[in-house]
């Protein structure tokens, strides 16, 4: 078998499989600040400024998301390609939930069609996130939407060139349960939304929810609708 090219897609999938247990547990119980602060409530408010019915949480992980949705009375349908993520995100319910790839998502074998399609963190790599992006107009209603929180390019690229590129991945302030990090795709602002743009979607909202301790942004939030 060959190795896996660790700045890759493949190594993502890797990485999260050997980490779906303590994920879920630092998820479930709040361990994550900047998520407990800020992000988990910015991707709540964003999906419900748009209403919806139903709703597609792409890389759901845990189900954490799906869950708070339904409490909030949106329909939800979860992904994720991990299956240990997959399993918990069941047990605790909230959703239906099933196992699947992004390739699979971009080649249309997810049937879908909701009003939003949400991604909370969790379009970190390159080609896989390109086909989801490009496949996910024909996954929404007429009046849907797709929104994305993601890493603040300008924050996380810390001293690094704003160009996009691959990332080395850390569990920095994370515990020791948890082992080889995941890489990231690093894309400028930019880049987000010409990648929206050649998905045949237009931007129509972004937000940069601020860390009430930092005063910089902790996240960056695209609405993106299909081009009509």
């Amino acid at each position: 078998m060959s190795a896996i090219d660790p700045l890759s897609d493949d190594k993502i999938v890797d990485s999260w499989n050997h980490n779906a247990v303590p994920w879920a547990d630092a998820v479930r119980d709040g361990r994550i600040e900047s998520r407990r602060l800020v992000t988990d409530h910015a991707i709540i408010d964003a999906v419900m400024s748009r209403s919806p019915a139903t709703a597609l949480d792409i890389g759901c992980g845990e189900g954490w998301l799906s869950r708070e949705l339904a409490g909030r009375g949106v329909e939800m349908t979860g992904i994720d390609v991990v299956p240990e993520l997959i399993k918990r995100a069941r047990l605790a319910g909230g959703g239906s939930f099933t196992v699947a790839s992004y390739d699979e998502i971009a080649a249309g074998q997810l049937d879908a069609r909701v009003d939003v399609a949400v991604a909370n963190f969790a379009l970190i790599g390159k080609e896989s996130v390109d086909g989801v992006v490009q496949r996910t107009p024909a996954m929404l209603n007429r009046g849907g939407a797709l929104i994305v929180q993601t890493l603040h390019p300008v924050v996380a690229g810390g001293n690094q060139p704003y160009v996009d590129g691959w990332r080395k991945g850390s569990w920095a302030g994370f515990s020791d349960d948890f082992t080889d990090p995941a890489p990231w795709y690093f894309r400028t602002i930019e880049s987000w939304v010409t990648l929206i743009v050649a998905g045949g979607m237009n931007l129509v909202e972004l937000r940069e929810p601020l860390h009430p301790a930092s005063g910089k942004p902790a996240s960056l939030i695209l609405v993106a609708e299909p081009m009509r």
